[in-house]
């Protein structure tokens, strides 16, 4: 009975230290866990021919207890590393963000989109749409990222649209930038920046939003995918995080009514007459929600001249506020943004443009979009998130005076559908959109489209 007691003693002590563990780091935490467990099998075999079923049954409950909590440990580092792979750094998204996460040398990912398009044969107003169904290899991606040390990083990505350098199609730098990473609040980048404006222009990975279109607002207004030479800082301060850039501005001549879109330079013998800056701030403290405000401010005359011979600055500025909430299988992601070009007027006279062709003054847009994964309870790989996003768009809000605004730009969108991934890395998706506007020439389609990262 002596050696009885004194073995059930032992146990019992062997079972307490799993408590006085528990804040072990996870690894030290596993091997004394494993430990135990051996130990428990040892004194179950010592005990067998002496203790009754009862204290038999007794220390095997509290052999598996212990043994799920390995399998809960052990689980939950894969998580937690799952978790980690699947968040972007520094702004830019999964794929993008690879190179941070290897300790040293090269680092190649990638992503690509297809799209099918079929489009409704008639407009709003009776129209013939004109437009023929299509299927498209959007685009092709490439990250060639290299890690020199701990504080050198270079990071790029190579887009190649349309499956073909012919019939529109092309091969771009969409970034490649140097940083230099000092310490969590701040951090130096340079080179062919992304913008640090509204969700898709930084975060433009296919399983990243659930449509097959980019919402219509960041094409024309915030004109995704929106790159330009230049430099800055980044960081997280306290709760916040944040990037600053002065970058090239705009190109004005390349404005129309439909947007600001053309006047991208994407790095490319940019003209340099006219510099901006663009910066962002968001609030990350709590888990699951972003909050932010992000802003464009530069002139877009690139040393254009009015007809008077007189210097055409442009000053260009956009603004969006932009939030994004999870929670439980639900996302709610939501953007307002805001254009003004100065000296509208001036830049339409020089540019020929007349009547309802105005360059907008104020351009304004804004969207609300929201998903549900109807399998997240489940715990599993997969997800399928059905969607809906409503959007609105307009580009010539105020034009100058002696031109007059096309009702066709008053676009009112809603996006509806469902993307499906079977693993983290894929996704398929369908969607309708129905585009209405006052001018009557509004349009139904149905899109599918399957898109990778790696």
């Amino acid at each position: 009975m002596k050696r009885k007691r004194f073995l059930v003693a032992a146990l019992a002590m062997v079972l307490a230290t799993g408590t006085a563990i528990a804040q072990e780091p996870t690894q030290d935490r596993l091997d004394a866990l494993e430990q135990q467990v051996a130990e428990l099998r040892q004194a179950i075999a010592e005990l067998a021919a002496e203790a009754g079923d009862d204290h038999v049954a007794e220390l095997e409950r509290r052999i598996e207890v212990l043994a799920e909590e390995i399998e809960e440990l052990t689980l939950g580092e894969a998580a937690t590393a799952s978790a980690e792979d699947a968040q972007g750094l520094y702004g830019l998204g999964i794929a993008a963000s690879k190179v941070y996460r290897v300790e040293e040398g090269l680092s190649i990912g990638g992503y690509g989109e297809m799209v099918f398009e079929s489009y409704a044969s008639k407009r709003e107003g009776g129209d013939p749409t004109g437009l023929g169904d299509t299927i498209d290899f959007l685009r092709a991606i490439i990250y060639v990222g290299y890690k020199f040390d701990d504080r050198w990083v270079f990071n790029s990505e190579i887009e190649f649209e349309h499956a073909s350098t012919s019939k529109s199609g092309s091969a771009s730098v969409e970034f490649a930038y140097v940083d230099y990473l000092w310490k969590p609040q701040l951090n130096f980048r340079t080179g062919i920046l992304l913008l640090p404006m509204g969700w898709l222009n930084e975060l433009h990975e296919p399983t990243l939003f659930p449509s097959a279109e980019r919402p219509y607002v960041e094409q024309v207004l915030i004109p995704s995918t929106w790159r330009e030479n230049g430099a800055g800082i980044f960081g997280d301060v306290g709760p916040f995080s944040y990037r600053s850039y002065v970058v090239n501005g705009l190109k004005g001549a390349g404005f129309t009514s439909n947007g600001l879109r053309g006047g991208r330079q994407k790095g490319a013998q940019a003209q340099a007459e006219d510099f901006a800056w663009t910066g962002r701030l968001d609030y990350t403290a709590t888990p699951g929600l972003i909050v932010g405000v992000s802003a464009y401010v530069g002139n877009s005359g690139q040393g254009m001249r009015d007809p008077a011979g007189r210097t055409i600055d442009a000053r260009t500025e956009v603004l969006d506020f932009h939030f994004d909430w999870s929670h439980r299988g639900f996302r709610l992601r939501g953007l307002w943004a805001q254009g003004d070009v100065g000296d509208a007027e001036r830049l339409n006279r020089a540019l020929g443009k007349t009547g309802t062709d105005s360059i907008g003054e104020r351009l304004e847009g804004h969207y609300l979009e929201l998903a549900y994964d109807v399998v997240a309870h489940r715990g599993g790989r997969a997800s399928l998130s059905p969607f809906v996003r409503v959007e609105s768009i307009d580009t010539q809000v105020r034009v100058p005076t002696g031109f007059q605004s096309d009702p066709i730009f008053d676009r009112e969108i809603l996006t509806w559908g469902a993307a499906y991934q079977p693993i983290d890395r894929l996704v398929f998706k369908v969607g309708y959109q129905d585009w209405t506007n006052p001018g009557g020439t509004g349009f139904d389609e149905w899109n599918l489209a399957m898109g990778y990262l790696f």
